[in-house]
């Protein structure tokens, strides 16, 4: 389909001045539309105004340009079919083998601050959508470009074949155009729902793939990584592969929760994470000896882990990490050193984080279901030391109170009902994911590896009984922190007293299923 007359109008008007120039320079004519038009003639590129192919004015402060049968039937004339290339030849209407458009930037007036909604509303698009949906409706002889980014290699083809463009690439536009339709609609729809409630009755995610997987969940299963559109940021956004094999389902589950935990501290902090659970977690003046700590808790279940520092990996910590196998190494830096001994290991895939926007507030948790959706806000809070109670008449010396804040926050990351167990800022004990919490409590004594003398416990929700914490205290642990709320905190709370524990309660609880 070779290009011979393009309307262009735009709201994004990056490169498209050298665009514009290298349609010219090919024989296109160009029609265009206020804002646009105007860009071009100062530009001094030739052009035509929408109005001198229309014979009718654009009204209405812009809100009625292009809706005109001169425009739509030019870009909707199937090429293919007789009588329709005959009406328009009749009607005196010129074909349109191109369409610039890219839509009025309705999100970016939403997001401002203090745009109001006159203002929002003004900034929905009409007649471009419509070019765009028209064109790419009729792809077969139209091709329509709604991304800057597209320009440079469109010229280059239309170059090579003498001003023509394929019909892969005609069709590869249309997909872009809808997707981009789709997006603009499901904004705006999303704007309006968000000024119904604060759960409206219809939500919308739109999302877009970032990469390939190597599989899911299983081997037999295919899987990809998609981001949110909307959102700043992504699990791998500014992350740059260093080293390894290609990342599985798995291994972003997993580095998922590893970051998210070692969000919680700013000291310098490691997390071992297996199967979507912390199996080592620790806090250290130096990120190796934080390693050397999270690996003692449970060194077996670190065997093909994922791990996460908030510090740079340094020579000493490579060569600790070079002892074991590890999935995936994720840190904000790594020195020449370290790297020269981590890329020993082929299957080890190590991640360089250089991201540095904080994640956004208020975000909503999707979970599917059969047939549909679970949607809740994100478990992003954490509870500070002054908003929580002691209800023992033995309150926590400053050590204890460390390890109770410590275990506390890591036990939020562990699939309920989740026992944790820490001494000197490190698990101990981690017990996850079983139907009762006694046996989490059972679980975590028995994998522990230290002394449990003077430990701290955990527990993400009340203890509905005494039993729970009556392992913990056999074992050892000295204080206790969960969020109360049962019908029998007063029974928990006389055990503690009688053995004379420092407890704590949180008033919320924190449980991951």
């Amino acid at each position: 389909m070779k290009v011979r007359r393009a309307l262009v109008s735009v709201s994004n008007k990056w490169n498209l001045e050298s665009f514009a120039r290298g349609l010219v320079d090919l024989g296109v004519e160009l029609i265009s539309t206020g804002g646009t038009y105007r860009f071009l003639k100062e530009a001094g590129i030739p052009v035509l105004q929408v109005s001198e192919v229309t014979g009718f004015p654009e009204i209405m402060d812009g809100r009625v340009k292009t809706l005109h049968p001169s425009i739509h039937g030019g870009i909707l004339a199937d090429r293919r079919n007789h009588e329709h290339m005959k009406a328009i030849q009749e009607l005196g209407i010129q074909p349109i083998d191109l369409v610039v458009v890219n839509l009025y930037p309705f999100e970016d007036v939403a997001e401002r601050r203090g745009a109001g909604d006159d203002e929002i509303i003004e900034n929905i698009d009409i007649g471009g959508p419509t070019m765009v949906r028209a064109a790419a409706k009729n792809f077969e002889g139209v091709a329509v470009v709604v991304d800057p980014h597209r320009y440079e290699g469109l010229l280059e083809e239309l170059r090579a074949g003498e001003g023509a463009l394929s019909a892969t690439t005609r069709r590869d536009l249309a997909m872009e155009a809808f997707h981009h339709t789709a997006h603009y609609d499901f904004a705006i729809a999303n704007w309006f729902s968000s000024q119904a409630d604060e759960f409206p009755p219809y939500v919308m995610w739109d999302f877009k793939k970032v990469q390939d997987l190597r599989y899911g969940e299983n081997p037999h299963q295919r899987a990809a990584f998609y981001s949110d559109v909307d959102g700043r940021k992504n699990l791998l956004s500014n992350i740059r592969q260093l080293h390894g094999t290609h990342l599985s389902f798995n291994n972003l589950l997993d580095l998922d929760s590893g970051r998210k935990l070692a969000d919680e501290f700013t000291l310098p902090c490691c997390v071992i994470i297996k199967h979507n659970n912390p199996c080592g977690v620790a806090l250290a003046e130096s990120i190796a000896l934080a390693y050397e700590k999270a690996l003692s808790c449970d060194p077996a279940s670190a065997f093909g882990s994922v791990i996460v520092v908030n510090r740079p990996v340094d020579e000493q910590l490579a060569r600790a990490l070079s002892a074991n196998f590890v999935e995936v190494l994720f840190a904000p830096a790594f020195v020449e050193e370290a790297l020269e001994i981590l890329t020993q290991k082929p299957d080890t895939r190590l991640l360089v984080d250089e991201e540095r926007r904080r994640n956004p507030r208020g975000m909503f948790d999707l979970k599917r279901v059969q047939g549909g959706a679970l949607i809740q806000e994100q478990d992003s809070d954490s509870e500070s030391r002054d908003t929580m109670q002691v209800v023992t008449s033995r309150h926590p010396d400053e050590g204890e109170w460390g390890d109770l804040i410590f275990a506390w926050r890591v036990a939020k990351h562990v699939k309920s009902n989740a026992i944790v167990l820490a001494k000197d800022l490190m698990t101990v004990g981690v017990g996850a994911g079983q139907m009762s919490r006694v046996d989490s409590a059972r679980i975590a004594v028995d994998k522990a590896r230290h002394p449990l003398a003077g430990c701290a416990v955990a527990s993400d929700a009340f203890f509905p009984f005494t039993d729970a914490l009556e392992v913990a205290v056999e074992a050892g642990a000295a204080s206790v922190i969960h969020p109360g709320g049962s019908k029998r905190d007063d029974d928990v709370t006389r055990y503690a007293e009688s053995k004379g524990m420092a407890m704590v309660v949180t008033g919320r609880r924190h449980f991951r299923h």
